[in-house]
Protein backbone atom coordinates (compact mmCIF):
# COMPACT_ATOMS: atom_id res chain seq x y z
CA UNK A 1 0.00 0.00 0.00
CA UNK A 2 1.66 3.13 -0.74
CA UNK A 3 1.98 6.16 1.76
CA UNK A 4 -0.70 8.42 1.16
CA UNK A 5 -0.15 12.25 0.11
CA UNK A 6 1.06 14.11 3.37
CA UNK A 7 -0.92 17.19 2.28
CA UNK A 8 -3.81 14.75 2.45
CA UNK A 9 -3.00 13.78 5.71
CA UNK A 10 -4.88 15.22 9.06
CA UNK A 11 -2.61 14.51 11.46
CA UNK A 12 -3.85 15.09 15.13
CA UNK A 13 -1.36 17.72 16.61
CA UNK A 14 -1.68 16.04 19.81
CA UNK A 15 0.46 12.62 18.44
CA UNK A 16 2.82 15.07 17.06
CA UNK A 17 3.41 17.03 20.63
CA UNK A 18 2.93 13.81 22.53
CA UNK A 19 6.24 12.61 20.00
CA UNK A 20 7.79 15.90 21.01
CA UNK A 21 7.60 14.95 24.80
CA UNK A 22 8.76 12.08 24.63
CA UNK A 23 11.75 13.21 22.74
CA UNK A 24 12.05 15.65 26.02
CA UNK A 25 11.81 12.85 28.13
CA UNK A 26 14.57 11.60 26.49
CA UNK A 27 16.25 14.73 26.86
CA UNK A 28 16.17 14.60 30.53
CA UNK A 29 17.30 11.33 31.08
CA UNK A 30 19.98 12.10 29.23
CA UNK A 31 20.54 14.97 31.20
CA UNK A 32 20.32 13.43 34.18
CA UNK A 33 23.03 10.34 33.43
CA UNK A 34 25.44 12.87 32.38
CA UNK A 35 24.98 14.86 35.81
CA UNK A 36 25.50 11.77 37.33
CA UNK A 37 28.32 10.67 35.79
CA UNK A 38 30.27 14.34 36.52
CA UNK A 39 29.07 13.87 40.05
CA UNK A 40 30.69 10.44 40.71
CA UNK A 41 33.78 11.51 39.44
CA UNK A 42 34.10 14.72 41.55
CA UNK A 43 32.01 13.23 44.31
CA UNK A 44 32.54 9.84 45.00
CA UNK A 45 35.92 9.73 45.98
CA UNK A 46 34.64 6.69 48.54
CA UNK A 47 33.71 4.99 45.07
CA UNK A 48 36.51 2.10 43.64
CA UNK A 49 36.70 2.21 40.04
CA UNK A 50 34.70 6.05 40.01
CA UNK A 51 36.37 7.18 36.86
CA UNK A 52 34.92 3.89 35.26
CA UNK A 53 31.40 3.97 36.27
CA UNK A 54 31.52 8.47 35.60
CA UNK A 55 32.23 7.30 31.88
CA UNK A 56 29.74 4.41 31.87
CA UNK A 57 27.18 7.10 32.87
CA UNK A 58 28.38 9.62 30.13
CA UNK A 59 28.42 7.25 28.05
CA UNK A 60 25.22 6.22 28.54
CA UNK A 61 23.72 9.93 28.82
CA UNK A 62 24.97 10.55 24.89
CA UNK A 63 23.29 7.54 23.84
CA UNK A 64 20.30 8.13 25.39
CA UNK A 65 20.03 12.26 23.71
CA UNK A 66 20.92 10.22 20.24
CA UNK A 67 18.40 7.60 20.36
CA UNK A 68 15.88 10.08 21.90
CA UNK A 69 16.46 11.78 18.38
CA UNK A 70 16.89 9.05 16.20
CA UNK A 71 13.10 7.66 17.79
CA UNK A 72 11.74 10.94 17.77
CA UNK A 73 12.79 11.44 14.13
CA UNK A 74 11.15 7.94 12.89
CA UNK A 75 7.93 8.44 14.93
CA UNK A 76 6.96 11.98 13.58
CA UNK A 77 7.62 10.27 9.94
CA UNK A 78 5.25 7.28 10.40
CA UNK A 79 2.37 10.33 11.76
CA UNK A 80 3.11 12.01 8.90
CA UNK A 81 2.73 8.85 6.69
CA UNK A 82 -0.69 7.64 8.60
CA UNK A 83 1.25 4.69 9.95
CA UNK A 84 1.69 3.67 13.65
CA UNK A 85 5.42 4.40 14.82
CA UNK A 86 7.28 1.09 15.03
CA UNK A 87 9.03 0.22 18.08
CA UNK A 88 12.27 -0.63 19.07
CA UNK A 89 14.65 -1.84 21.81
CA UNK A 90 16.41 1.48 22.79
CA UNK A 91 14.44 1.77 26.18
CA UNK A 92 14.63 -1.95 27.29
CA UNK A 93 18.54 -1.53 26.50
CA UNK A 94 19.05 1.55 28.44
CA UNK A 95 16.68 0.51 31.32
CA UNK A 96 19.43 -3.32 31.36
CA UNK A 97 22.12 -0.94 31.38
CA UNK A 98 21.24 1.42 34.12
CA UNK A 99 19.98 -1.78 36.18
CA UNK A 100 23.54 -3.16 35.70
CA UNK A 101 25.16 0.12 36.22
CA UNK A 102 23.50 0.64 39.45
CA UNK A 103 24.17 -3.11 40.70
CA UNK A 104 28.33 -2.14 40.15
CA UNK A 105 27.84 0.83 41.56
CA UNK A 106 26.06 -0.78 44.90
CA UNK A 107 28.86 -3.44 44.99
CA UNK A 108 31.62 -0.94 45.04
CA UNK A 109 30.04 1.56 47.77
CA UNK A 110 29.66 -2.10 50.03
CA UNK A 111 33.33 -3.12 49.22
Amino acid sequence: MPDPDPSELDVDARFLLANERTLLAWVRTALTLIAGGVGIEQFGRQVEGRTVFAVVLLTLGVASAVTGAVRYRQADLSLRRGRVPATGPAAYALAGAIAVLGVGLAAALLL
